[in-house]
């Protein structure tokens, strides 16, 4: 299986910046990090919780079982049901950041690091045929639903 053609350089610039970004948000609207646009919505705080939490317990995962395993079918992840659980509102923020950075830093080495041949690895993600490419890409598709909430967040402010 040949991978598929996207630029795995800017990709990996783009998730990169994605701690530095999360840190301006978060200092930009220091005053309202537990606002909600609407009660469905993520706050400024519940922003940086889920995005560490997937960093930690559905990104790195993935990306270890397929370097370590052939063909893995790879799990979803609740994003809403994990906030709930864990109740992200009386959590801290620039914690939250911190270990978000943190694993996005380990998550941008072993990116780095993939091959051709690596880019091409297939697994399953909740039933669907995926590349070690495509689960990269995930990461950055993920990363600018994330980027456009919280900036329409923080332009209501």
């Amino acid at each position: 299986m040949s991978p598929p053609a996207f630029d795995l350089r800017s990709t990996i610039e783009r998730i990169a910046a994605m701690p530095a970004f999360l840190d301006a948000a978060l200092d930009q609207g220091r005053d309202r990090l537990r606002e909600r646009p609407d009660p469905e919505a993520f706050s400024l705080l519940e922003h940086a919780c889920h995005l560490r939490d997937l960093e930690r317990e559905g990104y790195l995962p993935r990306v270890g079982r397929m370097l370590s395993e052939d063909r893995p079918a790879l799990e979803g992840f609740d994003g809403g049901a994990i906030a709930r659980a864990r109740d992200y509102p009386s959590q801290d923020a620039a914690r939250a950041a911190q270990e978000f950075a943190a694993a996005r830093r380990e998550l941008v080495a072993i990116v780095s690091a993939l091959t051709p041949a690596d880019l091409g690895k297939p697994a399953t993600f909740c039933g669907d045929a995926v590349s070690f490419a495509d689960v990269v890409a995930m990461v950055a598709e993920h990363d600018q639903e994330h980027r456009v909430e919280i900036e329409q967040l923080l332009a209501k402010g």
